[in-house]
């Protein structure tokens, strides 16, 4: 359910506020919800999970209603276009926004493609032990990484066979065989080998 963001805008002290570009979550009380009362707080997500949940507890201490137990994150902000849950484990929610603060938006496209807060240790691995670097495309990539490899090779190869090898073709079959995993970030071709 997403809520007006700029109505709960409002809702930030000065104790609570945090950076336009970390990861954050509205956590609002149920019961507030219920009852027709919009009472939550935006809480940067980039901190441990012990932290968010003693924010949540001193968010529900301050509700109007008699037994405000149960919340629900209810609007969330830079995650890079990874979607939340109303009911996400906040574990994974912490850590997530911990890697995405770390690696930026190629993080949440990895974790995307391995399904969201579900794929996190995948993504944090193939980010750890997979990442090949950014390229302006794939064929670079694929020029670069024939080069380290068999450059000697090369070397030997007559110019007009040198200066003729289809980049292109290479990268694309790379690409089609499964060898690669590619994300595109702000014109920037960024390389996973997907054999790890």
């Amino acid at each position: 359910m997403e809520m007006n963001r700029a109505k709960m805008e409002m809702n930030i002290t000065k104790d609570e506020k945090i950076t336009a570009t970390s990861p954050q979550i509205y956590v609002a009380s149920l019961a507030d919800y219920n009852s027709g009362r919009l009472h939550g707080r935006w809480i940067a997500a980039d901190q441990s999970a012990h932290v968010i949940r003693e924010q949540i507890g001193q968010m529900l201490a301050e509700s109007k209603e008699p037994i405000a137990e149960e919340w629900a994150i209810h609007d969330y902000a830079n995650f890079a276009g990874l979607s939340l849950s109303e009911y996400e484990d906040l574990d994974k929610v912490a850590e997530l926004a911990f890697l995405i603060t770390q690696h930026g938006p190629l993080f949440a496209a990895l974790a995307s493609h391995f399904g969201g807060t579900s794929g996190i240790a995948d993504a944090r691995r193939y980010m750890e032990e997979g990442y090949q670097g950014e390229y302006d495309s794939l064929e670079d990539y694929a020029h670069e990484l024939t080069e380290e490899c068999c450059g000697d090779v090369l070397k030997t190869l007559p110019d007009f066979i040198r200066h003729n090898i289809d980049w292109e073709a290479i990268a694309h079959d790379m690409d089609l065989n499964g060898d690669v995993i590619t994300f595109e970030i702000d014109g920037r071709t960024h390389v996973f080998n997907a054999h790890i």
